[in-house]
């Protein structure tokens, strides 16, 4: 094994290193032993010399180091191979009938600074971590090996990789894609643009969620807000749903939601509307009678980029929580969700409680939800959490 240069921390730093959070920051650090290239793997001991593993350094970037292992390891695709082998387990376990989900989430899988999504037979990598970076073509023999998959894709178009020296970077790395690819969530197939759509493609961190919910909707008329390519609005329409109706200001979402609709032969159950939701929301509630529906879903975008945007965040969601509670029927249900780190639960139905207490309405809380289990939250990794979603009956 090579001899590795050592990062001293500062007394009292190490604890947080023990109890498994990955980033060290530079003001953490107490020297080096000897200068070190920008992407290469270090040992990491506490002051008194105690080793606490080894990790990824990068003086570019406020995050000095990124720990991979307790212990010493030999960073080598066999590495990776077996990293993503112990992800994946955890997916079969937890999702053991998905055919499109998050194989590693980064921080979650102790592999900080890399993401690996499986939408059917393409994988899509995304890295935003320089020492990730300089080792990609492991990564994609590892992917290889495990996978065979028809295509890899890069989708390391994040503006984080700025602040470790990167530049933005997309592409396919293996095999040949044309067009969009169907993915199957839960039964139903959604029209998926890996090269051009959010994230890595689309969100799979509400696959557990889209079908929990679509359990309030069997006969009733449906809303959903924000719906992207149709998720919650297309499983409620499956569930028995009377009629859903499915809102986003994304005139290419709307389209790709209908055509959703039409493959999964559920268009007669749904209308779209390509329009600002909270406009939308503010026209049908300013006039009597309102609109009355049995089940409203809410999962907006981030409203926020940093810790600095929480006030006006939460006065997004008290605004549309307001709303659509005045859409709401008596004994329908609202289903809302939150997807800022910088938002903590408390915080999220704090928005959403102050809303029924204005608007003079009682709330029977009958489900709180979470991201799926392919996106695993480390309770000593603040980070890894960051979807929080409820269920509330109105009862008056």
């Amino acid at each position: 094994m090579e001899s590795l240069i050592t990062v001293l921390l500062k007394p009292g730093e190490g604890d947080r290193i023990v109890a498994g959070h990955p980033w060290i920051y530079h003001g953490e650090i107490l020297r080096l032993t000897a200068p070190v290239v920008d992407g290469a793997l270090v040992q990491v001991k506490d002051h008194r010399q105690r080793l606490l593993g080894v990790g990824f350094f990068n003086s570019r970037s406020k995050i000095n180091v990124r720990m991979l292992a307790p212990e010493r390891v030999e960073v080598t695709a066999g590495f990776f191979e077996e990293r993503i082998r112990a992800a994946l387990a955890v997916r079969q376990r937890h999702l053991p009938t998905a055919t499109s989900f998050r194989v590693v989430n980064a921080e979650s899988d102790f592999l900080s600074g890399l993401i690996i999504d499986k939408y059917e037979d393409v994988i899509v990598v995304q890295i935003s971590a320089l020492g990730m970076d300089q080792r990609k073509t492991m990564i994609v023999a590892a992917l290889q090996k495990i996978f065979s998959p028809r295509i890899i894709l890069e989708r390391s178009d994040v503006a984080s990789r700025k602040f470790e020296g990167l530049a933005e970077s997309s592409g396919v790395l293996s095999g040949e894609l044309s067009g969009p690819i169907a993915v199957n969530l839960n039964g139903l197939k959604f029209e998926t643009d890996l090269i051009g759509g959010h994230k890595t493609g689309m969100y799979l961190d509400q696959q557990v969620n889209y079908q929990a919910v679509s359990l309030y909707a069997k006969g009733g008329q449906v809303l959903d807000c924000f719906s992207f390519l149709g998720g919650f609005g297309l499983h409620a329409a499956r569930a028995g749903a009377a009629h859903v109706h499915l809102l986003d200001q994304s005139d290419e979402a709307i389209e790709a939601a209908k055509r959703n609709a039409a493959v999964n032969g559920l268009a007669d159950q749904c209308s779209f509307n390509t329009v600002n939701v909270f406009d939308w929301l503010k026209q049908h509630t300013a006039v009597k009678p309102h609109e009355r529906f049995d089940l409203i879903i809410l999962d907006p975008p981030s409203f926020t980029r940093n810790r600095a945007s929480v006030p006006d965040a939460l006065r997004g969601y008290k605004e549309i929580h307001l709303r659509a509670l005045k859409l709401l029927k008596p004994g329908g249900t609202l289903a809302s969700f939150c997807c800022s780190h910088h938002v903590n639960a408390e915080l999220f139905l704090d928005s959403l409680l102050s809303a029924a207490y204005d608007t003079r309405h009682i709330l029977r809380r009958v489900a709180t939800y979470a991201q799926s289990p392919d996106h695993p939250v480390i309770p000593m990794i603040p980070e890894t959490e960051y979807l929080k979603g409820f269920a509330f009956e109105k009862v008056r």
